[in-house]
């Protein structure tokens, strides 16, 4: 293994081991040395990756954007209505927040504990749906009379909260919790001739 290579494996590592301290314990608690020994490196080789603690959070906040960015990007356009594809999209990101920490320790942080920096997960997110819902309304899928930015930000309130609600219970971030959702809000905001061809639960994963 290159020297490169090593250096990685440590950088995520350390990464890794921050996210999970800072979803258990919160950026306040959580210490450096805690985070080193989870990594099992020393102190002196996580300075070697990060100035100081506020550097590490902001290495799992960006870890985040960057995996909620590459899912997004991995939803195919066009093969499906934009309807669908933002259901998938919603469905993938509660899988990730349930199964990734990096990405709801990236949420947690970027919430709680003050800007940081100027990234903001949470307009990231709602600018992919937006995205979605603004496709929907040029393909004429939105029933008649529905706003897309009541749309947008019924969605993002929606699976935002999820979030939220599954720091006590991790089970808000399930299929169902989600797809009972969605088979509730179709009727109200897809067009009739769109309606049939949804599946609320998400496009099976061949």
């Amino acid at each position: 293994m290159s020297k490169q290579e090593r250096a990685t494996r440590t950088r995520n590592a350390l990464i890794l081991s921050a996210a999970e301290l800072f979803e258990r314990y919160g950026y306040v608690r959580a210490s450096l040395d805690e985070i080193s020994s989870g990594a099992r490196v020393s102190r002196g080789a996580l300075h070697f990756h990060f100035e100081n603690k506020a550097a590490v959070a902001d290495a799992v906040e960006q870890a985040a954007a960057r995996t909620l960015r590459a899912t997004a990007q991995a939803i195919p356009l066009g093969q499906s209505s934009a309807i669908q594809s933002l259901m998938d999209l919603s469905h993938r990101m509660v899988h990730l927040l349930h199964h990734d920490v990096v990405v709801r320790a990236g949420f947690r942080l970027n919430c709680d504990t003050g800007p940081r920096t100027p990234l903001d997960l949470r307009q990231e997110w709602q600018a992919c749906v937006r995205r979605l819902v603004t496709r929907a309304a040029d393909e004429r899928a939105l029933a008649a009379g529905v706003c897309p930015d009541g749309l947008v930000a019924t969605v993002v309130a929606t699976t935002v909260g999820l979030e939220v609600l599954s720091r006590a219970n991790r089970g808000w971030l399930s299929t169902s919790s989600l797809t009972t959702f969605w088979q509730l809000l179709l009727p109200s905001v897809a067009s009739p001739p769109t309606l049939p061809t949804l599946q609320p639960g998400g496009t099976p994963t061949p």
